[in-house]
């Protein structure tokens, strides 16, 4: 599971410096286990950083961490009213199975950024054009991403979320029931968007759902959907 659910305008005001932390438990086909998410977004006089740490806990009958995923990205702003800005950033983490780890390949991205929010600063879209290098696999490669953060009735309901669009060859040996297919299926292109819907309960504290919808992801061939139930701390 991976997330970008806040959004990186250096426009915005330093009130919107943010971290929140999530608890999720997944309903997914061959998951139903808890994941951890840890964000943070600062804004400062030449754009904003924004990071988070996934961690999944399905390793064993003791529950363990299984794995641990980052993404860090830094917006350099192009000017202080401009909805442009330029992104760099770097993806990459650890799987364990079985007493062994495999690392998730790390990838480095830059490109251009932009942003679009209303005068209430309550609605936020942005769409992201970057090259990115997935070390020993794919040094020319690109990626689409797309997010978005909308607040309705008073900020009481929050909808946010991103979709990413990306070229990588990956070899998929199973189907999204989890059943190993007859023979590996090449595929060159993944899908991945997380939805999310928060009741905020307080100012601090939200309950509510993300859906994984991930295509040719993960060795997974085909289309996959993962629900989940959970909750935020908003810091």
């Amino acid at each position: 599971m991976r997330k970008k659910t806040t959004l990186f305008f250096a426009f915005l005001p330093l009130a919107a410096m943010a971290q929140n932390f999530q608890l999720h438990y997944d309903f997914g086909q061959g998951r139903h286990y808890v994941t951890t998410t840890f964000e943070m977004f600062k804004p400062d006089d030449w754009g904003n950083t924004f990071f988070f740490v996934d961690y999944d806990f399905n390793m064993d009958q003791d529950h363990n961490a299984s794995l641990s995923y980052m993404e860090l990205a830094r917006c350099f702003s192009l000017g202080k009213t401009s909805p442009f800005s330029v992104q760099v950033e770097y993806n990459g983490g650890l799987f364990a199975m079985e007493g062994s780890a495999y690392p998730i390949q790390n990838a480095f991205l830059i490109g251009l950024d932009y942003g679009w929010h209303n005068n209430n600063f309550d609605r936020f879209l942005n769409f992201k054009v970057l090259y990115k290098n997935i070390v020993g696999k794919h040094p020319l490669s690109f990626q689409l991403t797309g997010v978005w953060d909308l607040s309705f009735y008073n900020k009481r309901i929050s909808v946010c979320g991103f979709a990413d669009f990306w070229w990588e060859d990956n070899l998929n040996f199973t189907d999204a029931a989890g059943k190993n297919l007859d023979s590996p299926v090449l595929t060159r292109y993944v899908f991945i968007s997380e939805p999310q819907f928060w009741y905020n309960i307080t100012p601090h504290l939200s309950a509510g759902s993300e859906i994984e919808i991930a295509a040719n992801f993960s060795s997974v061939y085909g289309l996959k959907i993962c629900p989940t139930l959970g909750m935020k701390w908003n810091f």
